[in-house]
């Protein structure tokens, strides 16, 4: 019998030489947790791409292989100021913006977004540095962390990385999934009230606990044993 498959959330993440690693991990790490959910890292081949620092990054899909996306999400670095200027790149950009159900960048990666005429008449934000130039692109600049705007969600800095992998699990599949992949990534920000885990719903503690249980436990096992032929 034909049984319908649960549909994947395709999340888009742009890779470009200089670009900045933590701005790219940081929002990766909340994105691996989200269940039913395919990570796109897009450039125009599948050669490596070499950060600011350069620290390697490998591509698994080309421009030509990209399908429709839920998510759109460009970061900063150095590098945005050559792709400024790179037509294939923003015109990548401005197809797969227009279709997307979110478009999303961290620092200065929403100067290509803006570039690529995707945020004309939204709010937005960019790293301080960078922030009068938003209006250049028919943007408007807005001096926050994190700023959504209908389906256009911006941060300001490589800190705010994990706070907008955050807001993105929480538009795209709910509160109790976005808190689960914060947990997992030990990730306590302001909505846990008193600063810890356990004020989250209890099922949802309840769910990742059990999971880390069974992980400490080998780790335990393992300690253990090499402890002991010390």
């Amino acid at each position: 019998m034909f049984q319908r498959r649960t549909p994947f959330t395709k999340i888009g993440m742009m890779l470009f030489p200089s670009l900045s690693e933590l701005e790219f991990m940081a929002p990766y790490g909340i994105f691996s947790y989200l269940p039913s959910t395919q990570i796109y890292r897009i450039a125009p081949t599948l050669e490596p791409i070499y950060s600011e620092t350069g620290f390697p990054l490998i591509p698994n899909t080309s421009f030509k292989e990209v399908p429709e996306l839920d998510v759109l999400f460009v970061p900063g670095g150095s590098g945005v100021t050559a792709k400024l200027e790179d037509a294939e790149f923003l015109r990548f950009l401005q197809l797969q913006g227009e279709r997307a159900r979110y478009v999303t960048s961290i620092c200065s990666g929403s100067l290509l977004l803006a570039a690529a005429t995707l945020l004309r008449g939204h709010r937005a934000t960019t790293d301080w540095s960078s922030l009068a130039l938003l209006s250049m692109f028919g943007a408007e600049p807005v001096a926050d962390r994190i700023v959504v705007d209908r389906n256009r969600i911006t941060a300001s800095s490589l800190t705010d990385g994990l706070a907008l992998g955050s807001a993105i699990a929480r538009k795209l599949l709910g509160d109790a999934i976005a808190q689960e992949a914060q947990l997992r990534l030990d990730y306590h920000p302001t909505l846990f009230t008193d600063g810890f885990p356990e004020s989250l719903p209890s099922e949802t503690f309840a769910r990742v606990r059990a999971e880390q249980q069974t992980l400490s436990r080998a780790r335990l096992q393992i300690i253990r044993r090499i402890t002991s032929t010390v």
